[in-house]
């Protein structure tokens, strides 16, 4: 393993601190994180200086009102698409797995530790504190048949030829759980269900909210196709009646999670191969 890898173990404590809403251990938690980026290289100038004005911007956010919030929550959200879409420079994140087969009839999968996707996460949380949710009772029940609702959709996508089941359990499968539930499903449900659901919610309605988080959820996919815009889009349905039904970020993540490593270990991931 690369020996600066340790760097994302301190991000994972700061994201698992941030879901424990411990504010102050959080930030020491990032700025260490940032620090030892920096000093081992992985992050440059240019790059440090975007985290520090999105960070300071949240900051700033957090205790405006009025149109200086709307304007600091508008800011982080470009800042976040920019993170997502790693049109930031000098982000060094680290390749941990090169053109691996999770099996025989899947294409071949390539995956980084990120170190600019995660900061979307906090730096959100720094700025709009009810990201985590507000928490409500629910019916399991309910919650239980939106899961198996979503797991279907992975054999229709078989039945329509992109996927093949495929049972697989590769050797570096605790590398995928561990980046995939604290960094990749993490910063998703972050941006688009706590921070864009969330607040199209509150301003134009559940149901508003949910299709358009839903939608651009599904266009974030589009570099794999209209077919898996359209799953994208139907799995972020599910995830963010999840989110609502629950009030709960971390519970929408988890079934976010539960989905991915259903695909990857029944099915053939990331695709199946032509």
């Amino acid at each position: 393993m690369e020996p600066t890898a340790w760097i994302w173990g301190l991000l994972a404590c700061a994201v698992i601190s941030g879901f424990s809403r411990q504010k102050l251990l959080t930030i020491v938690l990032v700025v260490v994180s940032i620090a030892a980026a920096l000093l081992q290289a992985r992050l440059s100038v240019i790059a440090l200086s975007s985290v520090v004005v999105g960070f300071a911007v949240a900051y700033f956010t957090a205790k405006q009102e009025g149109k200086w919030r709307y304007a600091g929550l508008t800011f982080m959200f470009i800042w976040s698409l920019a993170l997502f879409a790693h049109a930031i420079p000098g982000f060094d994140n680290l390749k941990v797995l090169d053109r691996v087969y999770a099996s025989t009839d899947s294409i071949p999968f390539t995956m980084y530790l990120n170190l600019d996707k995660p900061l979307v996460f906090l730096g959100l949380l720094l700025a709009y504190p009810a990201l985590l949710g507000q928490k409500k009772s629910c019916n399991l029940k309910v919650i239980g048949l939106i899961v198996v609702g979503l797991l279907s959709l992975l054999p229709i996508a078989a039945g329509l030829g992109a996927l093949k089941f495929s049972l697989s359990t590769p050797h570096w499968l605790w590398l995928f759980m561990f980046n995939n539930l604290l960094f990749t499903c993490v910063a998703e449900e972050a941006l688009f269900r706590g921070f864009i659901q969330q607040g199209l919610s509150q301003r134009f309605g559940w149901v508003t909210g949910l299709i358009v988080a839903s939608l651009l959820f599904g266009l974030a996919h589009f570099a794999g196709g209209m077919l898996l815009v359209v799953f994208a889009a139907l799995a972020g349905l599910g995830y963010g009646l999840v989110f609502h039904l629950t009030g709960r970020l971390w519970v929408a993540v988890l079934v976010h999670f539960i989905f991915n490593l259903t695909h990857l270990i029944f099915f053939t991931y990331p695709m199946l191969a032509r």
